[in-house]
Parts: C-alpha cells; sequence; structure tokens
C-alpha cells in the first residue's frame, strides 16, 4: 500500500524514480550530506539504491521514505520516513530538509505526519530515532516531536544519541 501523507504546507509521497535527480541532488548538498551521509558525497546508484530499498519497505511494511513536497509550488522541501538501521530490523525516523528551510518548522511538521501515521494506521506501539549527538538542530526537533533519550553510545564511530517515542 502506497501511502500519501499531507500537512499545512507540504504533499508527502513515497519515493519513485522519478524523485531520484532531485532527492540525489538534497542528499549530496554540504548541509544534508554532513549528518545524512557522514559527509560523503554519494554516487547517484546509493540513491536509486536507497528508492528500491523503499520501495521493497513499502511493499512489506506500509512504510519508507516519502519526499516533501510544497502544496504550492511542488518544489521539494526534503524527506521524510521510517528506515531500517544498524540491523534489519531496527527501523527508526529519519528526516531531512533542504537547508534553504531550516529553522521554518519543516522537519517537525513533516515528522509528525510520519508519526501520526505510524500510530494511528500501522499502529505501531515504538517509534525510535537517533542522530550524531553534534546535530543540535534534530536533538531539538526529536524533543518537540515528543521523543525521549534513551541512551548515547559511540556507533561507527560517531557519537549517537538514541531516542523513543511511545504511542
Amino acid at each position: 500500500m502506497l501511502t500519501d501523507l499531507s500537512t499545512a504546507r507540504c504533499d508527502l509521497h513515497p519515493v519513485t524514480s522519478a524523485d531520484a535527480a532531485e532527492l540525489h541532488a538534497l542528499w549530496t548538498s554540504a548541509a544534508v550530506r554532513r549528518f545524512l551521509w557522514d559527509d560523503e558525497i554519494i554516487g547517484r546508484e546509493r540513491t536509486d539504491d536507497a528508492i528500491a530499498t523503499s520501495e521493497l519497505l513499502f511493499e512489506k511494511n506500509d512504510f519508507g521514505l516519502w519526499v516533501v513536497r510544497e502544496r504550492i509550488d511542488r518544489s521539494l522541501t526534503g524527506f521524510v520516513g521510517i528506515w531500517p538501521f544498524r540491523e534489519e530490523q531496527d527501523f527508526e525516523l529519519l528526516f531531512g530538509i533542504d537547508e534553504r528551510l531550516w529553522s521554518h518548522g519543516y522537519a517537525s511538521e513533516v515528522g509528525q505526519a510520519v508519526i501520526d501515521y505510524c500510530f494511528t494506521t500501522l499502529k505501531m506501539p515504538l517509534i525510535r530515532a537517533s542522530t550524531d549527538a553534534g546535530n543540535e538542530a534534530s536533538v531539538r526537533v526529536l524533543e518537540k516531536l515528543g521523543f525521549t533519550q534513551t541512551r548515547r553510545a559511540t556507533v561507527n564511530r560517531l557519537d549517537t544519541i538514541f531516542f523513543e517515542r511511545a504511542r
């Protein structure tokens, strides 16, 4: 089941190959890749692989990655989703917003849409998230979304903060 979501300002659609070029440009922008890809400039094939993984996740679990577009001009605002980290079944909330739109509430707006979908439609009892400790903006977004810090650990040489939010 592919589920479109919406917020006051944005429409969220499951990612498809039609989004690949714009998504790749966002993912390789300096500000977004800093924490998303640990500052690695990924090749286009990694974007294509992520889209394919998302499509499989939607087939199996009814979640994956959504592209976020401004409702008025349809421009790419960012992405949000539930994504496997570290272990295959360790799914976490993930989001990234175009740097030009930082500090305008988009991350919390689209994050809340996915949380509502997961709790209401998918009946998930718990949603997890994590971020690099240095990503203070994401820490603030997660706290605003009602997540509670559960632990802090070094993962792949990165100081990482883990969060949870129960239904």
